[in-house]
């Protein structure tokens, strides 16, 4: 086997270089001598070690041309562009791909290009001069230098000596086999039933490894997801050639929570094959929907925050923005729930135990992340810089998974970082003979991007965390940094292609990272590098309560990020001298803006240092956006007005529709007279047209008992209890939290458990039935939620089982609730509650699902319901509670605050022990009386009562329920992701559309 050998001579020095890519069996073993005829230049960065480019970006200024005619047997390939690392290596292996043979090479430079000419023979060592085989060879080497290079050419690192062969073309006589193959890179993959069933039989085959006579459901699903999977790359592949051609702004959305759900369904909508996926499975005797029940949730977050990101993501995708999104690969992701006897229990969610079909596993794009160690001062050109010693390293390895959007073949990327060990220290530790501290390192790295948010009650749990935030924040940043790099030379440009969106204070040291690699590794000096970064960051958060402001102790960040400490005191101390200038010595507003919290434990302020260099400060929320001004960040408001603005949060209805519900889809389609809703949810509004329609009011109704059914049946198989369709389907579905008031729920159903016991038997054929769904997850350390979990199944289990009750209450946890169970919930779902104690709930993006679905809510008028209110009209929710202004009022009035009746002796009934478990529960009925009621449940629970008993009354008249369930829906196209989205890219980051076309 020959070695091509590139051999790069500096005139006027005795240096030379010798350069081996790969090995290939038809290249000629002469070298390949490289010159360059300018002085004191060398314009090739060749470089032994790993090689961390990622060639799905684009150098948008690279030509191809073929020389005139020339004296030599070979034909000249000229390319002009930017150099980049690995350029040569994926020049010389298109070549080598096509089985073409260079004879030699030159590089000469022009201002800030570079110009290579190549001397390049067919396999038998002659000139080609055929005209289409010339255009084909071009075309090839374009779309490998300035398209998706990871797909297009795959170049292993230089250090792991990894081959990778490709069929060799030949052409000349052999052009045939060139053209078949150029044809075939022409045409999309196929989807009539034939090619697609050939696809999936292909995948059991070869990628499932079993007999394609011989395979389960489980198998099925395999093979579907990777057959789907191959289109969703083809088209991702399109959509970065496309923007790498325009090179536009692009956004880097960075979040440590991204609540994905399942992907089978939702990809073949966005696709636009799902029917045709369905027949073809038809026919090999295989039904859609239970291969789709085959896949597991990819839970990587927690809450409506995480669930927003998916949906930010499709959006993009779905409107065409160049966007990347950024997250952690965590092993375990949230933790699987598990009831016993009540009580939940934690276990690891082994998602990944399977396989993980939709990601892509990118090996060769490596970046290594840097803890501890010391800094040290070095001179360069004369100038002091500060050089970071680290004590550890470990590699994040890049997982992508492609995020179709829907009607468009755009096709972005989700790119998730796993930890794994650092080559180094691993061969340090074997060349020692060491084996078990190389395991140990192993697992210690590992670790980091193994769970959602580690444990932080102890020191140990406290470095995770903050060594899992760099981990995500520096990987990110150089794979950032190095895409720019790739297309442009000059950093004044970076805001001018960059826009980096915070989302919510963990990824804040993304900020200091930034800095830090301006300052030290780029040598911009400080000035350059703040103004660079004050117009790149725009902030996000999604709290209402300083409490869950990330702090972060200085002891450790100085440990184990030395550097980023001392550029985030230096910051805060051009902040705090110029903040003097303007607002003088008012010694107490200082410390509460600086970033450096002074006290027993001196922390650093992550939220401070986020809303300080962003250009941008996001509430998610009218009502959000007023407590960001009037109370959370009341002195930055007031500082810098311009910087604070709000997008209300949305849902996509790709999602929470046309996947989870297809009825009502179908319905709505059928009654607007076109499908354009599904990318432009504005035409919801159409459906109040036909609110009182008595046609649409029936199939309105049929859908809803259609999705009642399902979830009657889910509710049966998980839990053995069956339930009443005539009852209303009463949900409450969120994480368990005191101040999203689960527990006033369940008051609520003892109360109304306590009226019907003591209703004589025609008062009883009067009550509304009602089935009341509760699901949620508690966090592990939060012992007060879990005693509400402890206290809905103890109470469920009195009431199910008591005759005189029977079908006119029942209650239902679901445990686990994830994305693909409320997929299956929320259609079903008559009434939904949104109970937070009114100033508590950021947006509350779950109830936007339900009003999509045609769901009535009863909530406070908190978060995003406020809006809703403007949107449905008042007469179609039902509200109660104390509101925003009142809430500080009703906390001072304390023991003297009076409580009904009612609320006191449902208390009673389960601190007596009525249920049971009389000691458990004392302390969470100290927690709501005798003046320590926080969250207000007795002040707010009259009115709840009274908006329950007005829910009852709507829900008996079929008429009104059906007409107000239609303008739920229709008025529900505010709370797309879509117009979310579109707000922040107008307003926010300013980028552009880049459609990519069909």
């Amino acid at each position: 086997m020959a070695t091509l050998s590139i051999s790069i001579l500096c005139p006027n020095s005795n240096t030379s270089f010798s350069y081996f890519p790969f090995p290939s069996e038809n290249l000629s073993s002469r070298p390949i001598l490289l010159t360059f005829p300018r002085r004191n230049t060398l314009p090739l960065t060749l470089s032994a070690a790993k090689h961390h480019s990622d060639p799905s970006e684009t150098n948008a200024s690279t030509s191809v041309t073929v020389a005139p005619e020339n004296n030599d047997n070979s034909t000249a390939f000229v390319f002009r562009t930017r150099n980049r690392i690995g350029l040569l290596q994926i020049i010389s292996r298109v070549f080598s791909v096509l089985g073409l043979r260079i004879d030699k090479a030159t590089v000469d430079c022009e201002g800030d290009y570079f110009v290579k000419t190549f001397f390049v023979t067919d396999s038998r060592g002659n000139k080609i001069n055929d005209q289409k085989s010339l255009e084909s060879i071009k075309k090839a080497l374009i779309e490998a230098i300035d398209g998706d290079d990871d797909a297009a050419v795959s170049v292993a690192p230089a250090t792991r000596g990894v081959v990778v062969r490709k069929p060799r073309l030949e052409f000349g006589e052999g052009k045939g086999k060139a053209e078949r193959i150029f044809g075939l890179m022409d045409v999309f993959l196929k989807n009539d039933p034939i090619s697609l069933q050939k696809d999936i039989l292909d995948h059991v085959e070869f990628t499932v490894a079993k007999s394609r006579f011989s395979f389960d459901d489980f198998e099925a699903y395999q093979a579907l997801a990777h057959s789907v999977r191959d289109r969703l790359i083809e088209r991702w592949h399109d959509t970065q050639i496309h923007f790498s051609k325009k090179d536009p702004k692009r956004l880097y959305f960075l979040s440590l929570e991204f609540l994905m759900g399942r992907s089978l369904s939702n990809s073949v909508i966005n696709l636009g094959v799902r029917d045709q996926f369905a027949d073809a499975l038809s026919q090999l005797g295989f039904e859609f929907e239970v291969l789709a029940e085959q896949e597991g949730d990819a839970c990587l977050g927690n809450g409506g925050l995480a669930r927003l990101s998916a949906c930010q993501m499709e959006s993009l995708a779905t409107l065409d923005y160049p966007a990347i999104g950024y997250g952690l690969r965590y092993q375990y992701g949230l933790f699987r729930q598990v009831i016993l006897d009540g009580f939940q229990h934690e276990q690891p969610d082994y998602w990944l135990n399977f396989g993980n079909p939709w990601e892509i596993a990118r090996i060769h794009i490596t970046y290594t992340v840097k803890f501890y160690g010391t800094v040290t001062d070095e001179v360069l050109n004369k100038e002091k810089y500060k050089v970071w010693v680290p004590g550890e390293m470990v590699e994040a390895v890049a997982y992508d998974n492609p995020i179709p959007g829907y009607g468009t073949r755009n096709t972005i990327v989700l790119r998730l970082w796993a930890a794994k060990p650092s080559d180094q220290h691993n061969m340090e530790a074997y060349n020692t003979g060491d084996y078990v501290d190389a395991v140990v390192n192993r697992q210690r790295a590992e670790s980091i991007s193994s769970i959602l948010y580690p444990d932080d009650r102890s020191y140990q749990g406290k470095e995770l965390q903050l060594k899992q935030q760099y981990f995500f924040v520096s990987a990110s940043v150089q794979d950032i940094i190095r895409r720019f790099k790739d297309a442009h030379k000059n950093f004044d440009e970076f805001p001018e292609k960059v826009a980096l969106q915070l989302n919510d204070t963990h990824p804040s040291l993304t900020i200091a990272e930034v800095m830090r690699v301006l300052l030290d590794e780029e040598h911009l000096g400080w000035n350059r590098a703040w103004d660079i970064v004050c117009k790149i960051f725009s902030f996000t958060t999604h709290t209402v309560s300083p409490d869950s402001l990330v702090k972060i102790p200085v002891d450790l960040l100085g440990s184990l990020l030395p550097r980023h400490l001392q550029i985030i005191y230096d910051i805060n101390f051009n902040f705090v001298e110029n903040l003097k200038k303007m607002i003088g010595l008012d010694y107490d507003r200082l410390a509460r803006m600086s970033i450096v919290e002074e006290g027993a434990v001196k922390n650093i302020r992550m939220a401070n240092l986020a809303i300080i260099c962003s250009h941008t400060v996001n509430g998610v929320s009218r009502l959000h956006s007023e407590l960001l001004k009037t109370k959370l960040f009341k002195d930055f408001y007031e500082l810098w007005p311009h910087k604070f603005h709000y997008k209300t949060n949305g849902v996509t209805q790709r999602r929470w529709i046309v996947v989870s519900n297809p009825s009502l889809c179908a319905l709505i389609s059928k009654w607007l007279g076109t499908e354009a809703w599904i990318r432009d949810i504005d035409l919801l509004i159409g459906l109040r047209d036909y609110a009182t329609n008595s046609e649409l009011h029936q199939e309105w109704k049929m859908v809803k008992k259609v999705n009642k059914i399902r979830l009657a049946e889910y509710i049966e198989a998980m839990s053995g209890l069956k339930v009443s369709l005539d009852a209303m389907f009463d949900v409450h579905t969120k994480r368990v939290h005191e101040y999203k008031r689960q527990l006033l729920n369940i008051l609520g159903i003892i109360h109304r458990y306590d009226c019907i016991k003591n209703m004589n038997k025609n008062d009883r054929r009067k009550v509304v039935p009602r089935v009341c769904i509760i699901g949620g997850k508690a966090a592990p350390g939060y012992e007060m939620a879990k005693k509400i979990i402890k206290l809905f199944h103890v109470v469920a289990e009195k009431i199910n089982n008591d005759n005189d009750i029977g079908d006119l209450l029942k209650l239902v946890f679901i445990p686990d609730y994830n994305v693909s169970v409320a997929e299956l919930v929320i259609p079903g779902a008559d009434l939904s509650q949104h109970l937070s104690t009114a100033g508590h709930e950021a947006s509350g993006t779950s109830s936007m699902k339900f009003l999509m679905n045609g769901c009535l809510l009863l909530a406070t008028e908190d978060g995003s319901t406020i809006e809703m209110i403007e949107e449905i009209g008042r007469d179609n929710i039902f509200l109660f509670g104390a509101a925003v202004h009142e809430v500080p009022a009703l906390r001072k009035k304390g023991p003297a605050l009076k409580v009904p009746l009612q609320f006191l002796r449902v208390v009673r009934m389960i601190r007596e022990g009525h249920f049971g478990f009389k000691d458990y529960f004392k302390s969470l009925c100290d927690k709501i009386e005798g003046g320590n009621d926080y969250f207000l449940l007795g002040a707010d629970f009259a009115s709840y009562i009274e908006a329950q008993a007005a829910a009852d009354k709507a829900f008996v008249d079929e008429e009104r329920w059906t007409k107000m369930s239609i303008l739920c829906a229709a008025g529900s196209g505010k709370f797309s992701s879509d117009r979310t989205i579109q707000e922040y890219a107008e307003k926010t980051w300013g980028i552009q559309p880049c459609r990519c076309a069909f």
